[in-house]
Parts: structure tokens; sequence; C-alpha cells
């Protein structure tokens, strides 16, 4: 009876796991991913704006196709057709594609197939909506985001892709696709962009962007249109070495050397997207906001990660987690 009825010590509470309680920390490449998600919802509600249901939209596309080849030219010419008799549909349905891929690389379980969706979108929009960046009609110009803004999407969807092939990146550009595919597509970004910075063309179009623009930004833009006036020829060099610099710089062994070229390629997205004139977002005729963000972006996925502690056997090792996206 006395043991029936004794007093049974008290359970000890069973451990609450980790992740319940608390936000899970994101990892740098999830809040790259959602910066990217961030541009293209922006991209989508600048499609929405009033002067893309008219028809200086469709003849924007058109002129696209001036000086490209005519294999390339007559599909820009004809989807510029079907979207002048079609324009208030047509312009609804890429607005609307835009903010769901925004949407879908904002959430986690549709985060491939968006990013998936983008490398397609953003293919046929860079030779249908930038005429291939104007690489083959000899118009290129990194005032205009050449050799393309909206092929920059389909770059970082690849490097932002959701999957760990590298065991220990030193960057994470490199966690989806390896080292050398990543320093691979860093070199053609920046080397193509230093090519297309000596060409006349870029010369000509830099900046030239302040129609339309705050009076503050078209000053600037004006200021810099009339210095390269002056020193076009060596401007256009000083740029296109820096550009340089910066493309080869991923392939330096230090890692104050790679950081030296991440900071180098910040400071030029940050340049240009000035020259940009901020990718025009301000003056009503925007469909994004040209190529600075995502250079930045781009810049960003291969901050050189700190290097891992030498001797670490005797900290405890983490419990096991799912992979992030």
């Amino acid at each position: 009876m006395s043991e029936s009825l004794a007093v049974a010590r008290p359970v000890p509470a069973e451990p609450v796991p980790a992740e319940q309680g608390r936000i899970t920390a994101l990892d740098p490449r999830r809040k790259l991913q959602l910066a990217l998600g961030a541009i293209w919802l922006l991209d989508g509600i600048l499609q929405y704006q009033p002067s893309m249901f008219t028809r200086a939209f469709p003849r924007m596309l058109s002129d696209s196709a001036r000086g490209n080849p005519a294999g390339v030219a007559a599909p820009i010419t004809w989807s510029a057709g079907f979207i002048s008799h079609h324009l208030a549909v047509t312009n609804a349905v890429f607005a609307t594609i835009q903010v769901a891929l925004g949407l879908g690389i904002a959430w986690r379980p549709t985060v491939r197939l968006a990013l998936a969706a983008s490398v397609a979108w953003s293919l046929g929009v860079w030779w249908l909506g930038e005429g291939l960046g104007g690489v083959l009609a000899g118009t290129a110009s990194l005032a205009d985001g050449a050799p393309g803004t909206v092929i920059l999407y389909a770059v970082l969807a690849v490097l932002l892709w959701p999957a760990d092939r590298d065991a220990d990146p030193p960057f994470v550009a490199a966690r989806a696709v390896g080292r050398g595919v990543a320093r691979g597509l860093w070199l053609v970004a920046w080397g193509s962009m230093a090519v297309v910075a000596v060409l006349p063309a870029a010369r000509a179009a830099l900046g030239d962007m302040a129609a339309g623009e705050p009076a503050w930004l078209a000053w600037t833009d004006s200021r810099l249109g009339a210095l390269l006036g002056q020193h076009g020829l060596p401007a256009s060099i000083a740029l296109a070495a820096a550009l340089a610099l910066t493309a080869a710089g991923v392939f330096l062994p230090s890692r104050r050397a790679q950081a030296a070229a991440v900071v180098l390629a910040l400071l030029a997205a940050a340049v240009l997207w000035l020259a940009q004139g901020l990718g025009g977002i301000f003056t009503g005729m925007a469909t994004d906001p040209d190529s600075g963000p995502l250079l930045a972006l781009l810049a960003l996925s291969f901050w050189p990660r700190a290097a891992a502690p030498a001797n670490p056997a005797n900290t405890a090792a983490p419990a096991a987690t799912g992979s992030l996206p």
C-alpha cells in the first residue's frame, strides 16, 4: 500500500530539438537566392507599368533586331509583331511569369523548378527581347547591359542551384557546379565585358542614359558622358583593364587576392549601374534594373569563405541536417 502510494520522481523533460522554437538561419547561398528572387519580382512589377501596355513596348523589342543576322532577326520581328497584336494579354503574361519566378525562388519547395524555369525564360528573352545583347549586331554596350542583362539571370540560377557537388567549396558559387565550372562562368562573364568595353558602340553609349531620369541622376550621367567624350578611348581601355583583372582575379591562389578581385567586381558593378542610369527604373520604361545589381550578386557569390579550423578534433560534431537550398 505504501509503495503503491509513493510519490514518483519527476521525469525529466525531453530536450527540445534545436530546430524548434527558433528560425533556422539562412546560409549564404539561400540569401543570394532570395536576392535573385527579389530582382525577378521587381522585373515583374516593372513589366506591369502602364507604358508596357502601349505600342512602345513591342517597338522597343523590334529595335533589337537591327543589325542582327537574318536567322536571329526574323524571330525577333515576328514576336514583336505578335505582341503588338495581342499587347494587353501578352504583356500581362510576361509580367506574371516574372512575378511567379521571383515567388517560386523565394518558396523553398519550388526553388528548383523556379530556377530551372528562369534559365529557360532568360535564354528566350536574351534572344527575342535583347537581340543576343547586340553582340552579333555590333551594337553591344555596357550601358545596355551587354553582353546581355538577362543572360546573367541564367548564370546566377546555375551557380545558385540547390546542390552540393563540392564538399568544401571556397566560395558559394562553387557549391553546386564545382570550382572549375564556376570560375569558367566568371571568366566568360567579366572577360566578355572587358572586350565590349573597347568597342566603339560602347564608348558612344556610356553616359547617354539621362533622358527621363531624376535631375540628380541625369546630371551624373551627363557629366559621365562629357568625360567619356573627352577621354573616350583611354577611359574605355582603363575600364577594360579593370574588367580583365576582375575576370582573372578568382584564379589567383591567395584568398586576399581573390577577395580583392571580388571587391573590384562590386565597384565595377556600382559604376556600371550608375552609367546605366540605375536601369532607367525611374523613367517608366524600364523592364529590369539592368546588369548592375546582377553583377553585384555574381560577385558576392564568389566571396572567399573563411578558412576552416586547422584542428577541429576537439570540437563537438554538429548534428546532421538536411542540405539547405
